[in-house]
């Protein structure tokens, strides 16, 4: 009977109940079942062990593993086995399956009898113990009930007693606050009765504070919808516009003059009234608009030409913003009375706002003592002041922007006359900054701000700049023009340049920074002048003679000179008032005219220099070294220094006199003039020279050595009344004084003389050589040098090189006379060795 069901269970299974595999088969394994000869099928492969499971068979057997898959559908597999045509044999194999199945559960059964006895017995006392839960749970369940029927009824009674308290409760908040809001009123209406009719004595902080307080009470509670509190609302409404006009009356009363009672008096209203952030900020875009329109207004050309009286045509203004012909003097006196009101008006509205800004940041509410200038501004947001002052300067470059491309008229104007619009702007800030300048107060304006607005006018700046170096360049140009080489201009003509530089900086002097940039656009101006200067020098051989009468080229570079050291004297002296940064400005464009005006002259000085260091070197061909009172007693100066003094005499008369200015024009000036610092400079060097080549001469008799005074007295007197007044030269005159009683010294006398202070080591030590015998060489001799050669040479050197050449030719005389045996050296030779150590560790520097 057992086996029509289970043969009907396969097929009656849903897909969602399969054939699955029993978990105790995982953990034992079970003898095979013995085969039958019906289900040749269902026996295990060879390599199957003697423990395995038939549900391991199964799985390799092509009809059984459909069973075991979790998707098995058994309609779907009845369907297949009734189409493969094999029916009735599946079926019969699908019963041996089940007969193998019956007999493994019967098999795992039998070998687990003991413990399913034992789980057995456990599953016993679990039913008898959940039957004594289940008796305790319907128990607790019948108490549950009983409590629940007895607090039912309590519970709604207090629920319905807690809404009516919360309702009395919220009765009695709302009449609390309602009450508090009419006594509030009441005192509202007193303090407001009382302005009715004294309004001076109307406290607007305390009513401002009434009105706030009801407002906040009603909005806070929700008042709103009781009909007294509406009634009473509609009045503290009214009364509350009453409040903010006559508050913003105290405020802008305040502002305008500068009061801080009367500002702090109406900032307290509107911070009673919750409304002092909104109030500020209207305040602050109040300021903006009005310093935006009042800039708008300046620069409006139709205004200022009807303003003028211009009378204007139909056609209004003309060619770009040009009021019409006859009406130009007006609508320009017009357009700067615009301007200057336009500064007034900024200042007042940049001192207003500081002044709302500085009693915001003083004044605190005396109950909650709040700053004020807390509850205006966030942290990082921008000051009060720098908001305007940023509005005002947008609006007004935007404005000059638009009035340079726009208007013609209003651009020549200001570029002409930029230094009053440049001075306007600097007063304005200047104004603002000493109206503002409060020790412990942030000023109304930074050192930014100030240079934002002078941007602002910066292109008509330029367009000035612009202006002053075209008018200064096409006078140099029409002075020096580049088509004629040989013209000169006159004293007039550079009088004129001067003159008109000088009154380009008069125009802008009173402003250091205008004057800054002006003294730049004079440099570009001076540079071109030397460079069309320098183009007019003339440097051929006619330029450079020194032989005959001064030649026309020279005449040329004469008068060059004259003129840019005239150029160059002024403008120094106009810088004596300016600032001292004018001197670093002008200084290197002044050098640059200083060195063309130099240059124009240089070369004739420094041939006529040559010529007298030729001169001079005639000295070694004289012979200083005869004995005889006929060559002491003649008083006649030695060849060579006449042909000096005549050539001197020569240049003095053909070309200093035209050069050096009149005694009263130096000392008028003060400078000291080019061509008088190149006379300087030639008398020094003339002096230093022939001493240098005095100290040379050797052998050196007595005769001769008057001889060489009587030539020291000429060449001082030519110097002097030709060149330059040796006086006036410092150590060349002083070697010089100093050389002519050295050489008549004796040699013992020497070391000790306070005449070596005033010589350079090198010349008492060369003129010891004179005393000295043959075989102590000097350097010139041991080296076999011309003076010329061996003067170059010195020259070149210091003191302490010389002294090095000097001590070498001791050291030869020192061997040549221990060659020779001799015991004694010549008295010359410790006293030259004494002198040299001693004087050539402090130099004398003779050079000009």
């Amino acid at each position: 009977m057992a086996s029509p069901a289970i043969q009907r269970s396969p097929m009656a299974s849903s897909a969602s109940s399969p054939l699955q595999r029993p978990s105790t088969f995982k953990d034992r394994a079970t003898p095979a079942a013995p085969t039958s000869a019906a289900s040749p099928t269902l026996t295990p492969p060879s390599s199957a062990t003697p423990f395995s499971s038939p549900l391991d068979s199964f799985a390799s057997d092509p009809i059984f593993s459909a069973f075991l898959s979790p998707d098995f559908d058994s309609a779907r597999f009845s369907s297949a086995a009734l189409s493969s045509g094999s029916a009735a044999s599946r079926a019969e194999k699908l019963q041996d399956g089940i007969r193998l199945l019956e007999k493994q559960l019967r098999s795992e059964v039998l070998s687990r009898h003991a413990d399913l006895l034992s789980q057995l017995s456990s599953i016993r006392d679990a039913d008898s113990s959940l039957s004594a839960i289940r008796s305790a749970v319907s128990t607790l369940q019948s108490s549950v009930r009983r409590v629940r029927s007895e607090i039912a009824d309590p519970h709604r009674q207090i629920r319905a007693k807690t809404l009516q308290l919360s309702n009395l409760h919220h009765s009695t908040h709302l009449l609390q606050f309602t009450i508090r809001v009419l006594r509030l009123s009441k005192k509202f209406r007193d303090v407001m009765v009382v302005a009715d009719s004294e309004p001076e004595k109307l406290d607007l902080a305390k009513a401002a504070q009434f009105h706030c307080d009801i407002l906040s009470i009603c909005n806070e509670n929700d008042l709103a919808g009781i009909a007294v509190i509406d009634d009473e609302l509609k009045w503290v409404f009214e009364a509350g516009k009453k409040l903010r006009s006559e508050g913003m009356r105290v405020l802008e009363k305040g502002l305008e003059g500068l009061n801080q009672a009367e500002v702090g008096a109406g900032l307290q209203v509107f911070y009673n009234l919750g409304e002092l952030r909104a109030t500020v900020d209207g305040l602050i875009n109040k300021y903006k608009n009005q310093g935006v329109k009042s800039v708008s207004v300046t620069l409006d050309m139709k205004a200022i030409s009807a303003s003028s009286g211009g009378g204007l045509g139909p056609g209004g203004i003309q060619r770009s913003g040009t009021p019409q012909i006859g009406g130009g003097a007006k609508a320009k006196e017009a357009l700067w009375q615009r301007m200057s009101t336009c500064m007034d008006r900024l200042h007042s509205i940049m001192v207003a706002v500081w002044h709302l800004q500085r009693v915001l940041s003083k004044k605190r509410d005396p109950f909650t003592h709040v700053l004020l200038l807390d509850e205006v501004m966030q942290e990082g947001d921008a000051m009060l002041t720098d908001r305007v002052w940023e509005a005002l300067v947008k609006a007004f470059a935007s404005q000059m922007k638009s009035a340079f491309t726009a208007s013609s008229f209003v651009k020549e104007i200001f570029t002409v006359g930029y230094p009053k619009l440049y001075s306007m702007i600097e007063n304005l800030l200047e104004r603002i900054s000493r109206d503002t300048d409060v020790k412990g107060v942030i000023p109304a304006i930074t050192l930014e701000g100030k240079d934002q607005l002078v941007t602002a006018i910066e292109i008509f700046q330029t367009a000035f700049l612009t202006l002053c170096l075209g008018r200064l360049s096409d006078l140099v140009n029409n002075v020096f023009p580049v088509s004629s080489r040989g013209s000169v201009p006159s004293k007039e003509h550079i009088s004129r340049i001067v003159s008109r530089i000088q009154e380009e900086i008069e125009a802008v002097q009173p402003n250091g920074r205008l004057t800054l940039l002006v003294l730049r656009e004079i440099t570009k101006v001076l540079l071109l002048l030397a460079q069309r200067a320098e183009y007019q020098i003339s440097t051929g051989p006619e330029a450079r003679q020194i032989t005959g009468p001064a030649t026309a080229a020279q005449l040329k570079n004469f008068a060059l000179c004259q003129h840019l050291q005239e150029i160059h004297t002024r403008i120094s002296a106009m810088m004596t008032g300016l600032p001292p940064i004018a001197s670093d400005v002008l200084s290197p464009s002044l050098g640059t005219i200083y060195g063309v005006a130099c240059d124009s002259v240089t070369s004739l000085f420094k041939d006529m220099l040559d010529r007298l260091e030729a001169c001079i070197l005639q000295i070694h061909e004289q012979n200083f070294g005869v004995l005889g009172m006929d060559s002491a007693m003649d008083n006649n100066a030695s060849p060579y220094m006449e042909e000096l003094q005549k050539c001197i005499l020569h240049f003095r008369s053909e070309f200093l006199s035209r050069l050096l200015p009149s005694s009263a024009n130096a000392r008028s000036t003060g400078v000291e003039n080019i061509c008088t610092r190149l006379a300087r400079s030639m008398a020094s060097r003339v002096l230093v020279f022939f001493i240098r080549h005095a100290s040379l001469v050797r052998p050196l008799s007595e005769s001769g050595k008057l001889r060489m005074a009587r030539d020291m007295a000429e060449l001082e007197l030519a110097v002097g009344q030709n060149l330059f007044p040796v006086e006036q030269l410092g150590a060349p005159y002083r070697a010089l004084r100093a050389f002519r009683p050295i050489i008549f010294l004796e040699t013992s006398q020497l070391g000790a003389s306070p005449l070596l202070q005033d010589l350079p080591p090198s010349v008492i030590l060369h003129h010891l050589y004179s005393r000295g015998p043959k075989e102590l060489q000097s350097p010139m001799e041991r080296n076999r040098l011309t003076p010329l050669q061996y003067s170059r040479w010195l020259d070149s050197q210091g003191e302490d090189q010389i002294w090095k050449g000097i001590k070498a030719t001791l050291d030869d005389y020192a061997v040549t006379v221990r060659a020779r045996g001799d015991k004694e050296f010549s008295p010359v030779y410790p006293l030259m060795l004494q002198l040299g150590s001693s004087l050539s560790e402090r130099s004398v520097s003779l050079k000009p």
